[in-house]
């Protein structure tokens, strides 16, 4: 992140308020049981958990030791797990590291760990896509946030891998996020994605920003039933 965009967001950051509190929705996954997708973007800057067809579309801006991110998955990670399930949502994660103080910090580590988890498995990539679907991934994202701990030394392979196993996510990529292997180029994901986000709102740029692809609108997550009221719109 260039010296600019990152001083403009640690300063708006704060801007944001806590996201409020819900409660899960009940359902079942969809009758057939077909795995949900997970794909990198296009663009490899982001990644995509859920189906193609799904009447819901959105993006969510985060960075890993953004505390209200913490909150928007302590509060919705289960909802968003279910939605994307039973083919409701696509969400679109587009990680930031505003926070780190230099390379290869905490939140680089994350990040790294999110590509990895949705990349394919082997120094090859011979199997063109992650053994993981996309229930697996948001709920990794969930543990990730989760165990958050702004300021502190980076994720070890072996707590990344500890993670992903209580995700439900399969061995080989549970190994694969242990051998800390690099899965994105940060900095171009970083400036890329903070693009985008200015893009989506220039004025309160900060995380988490959810944004609706149907609509072409910010999301209001302060809102308990923001989630609900956009999958039944």
């Amino acid at each position: 992140m260039r010296t600019s965009t990152a001083a403009l967001l640690v300063s708006l950051v704060g801007l944001l308020g806590a996201v409020g509190c819900s409660r899960e929705l009940p359902g079942v996954a969809r009758p057939d049981l077909t795995p949900t997708p997970l794909a990198v973007t296009e663009d490899g800057t982001g990644i995509v958990a859920g189906f193609d067809d799904a009447p819901a579309h959105i993006e969510i801006f985060t960075e890993p030791q953004c505390t209200h991110c913490r909150d928007l998955q302590l509060d919705f990670g289960d909802q968003l797990a279910y939605h994307i399930t039973v083919g409701d949502l696509q969400v679109t994660y587009r990680p930031l590291t505003f926070l780190d103080a230099g390379d290869n910090g905490y939140s680089a580590t994350v990040a790294n760990a999110m590509f990895s988890a949705a990349g394919p498995v082997g120094p090859t990539g011979d199997s063109g896509r992650s053994p993981a679907d996309g229930t697996q991934f948001q709920r990794f994202v969930e543990e990730l946030y989760l165990n958050q701990d702004p300021g502190g030394a980076p994720f070890s392979g072996d707590e990344l891998r500890d993670m992903a196993v209580s995700a439900g996510m399969p061995e080989a990529v549970a190994d694969q996020l242990a051998r800390d292997r690099s899965a994105v180029d940060i900095a171009e994901m970083n400036d890329t994605n903070f693009v985008y986000l200015v893009d989506v709102d220039p004025v309160q740029t900060g995380t988490p920003t959810v944004y609706d692809l149907e609509s072409r609108q910010k999301v209001d997550i302060h809102a308990d039933d923001w989630l609900a009221e956009l999958v039944h719109s």
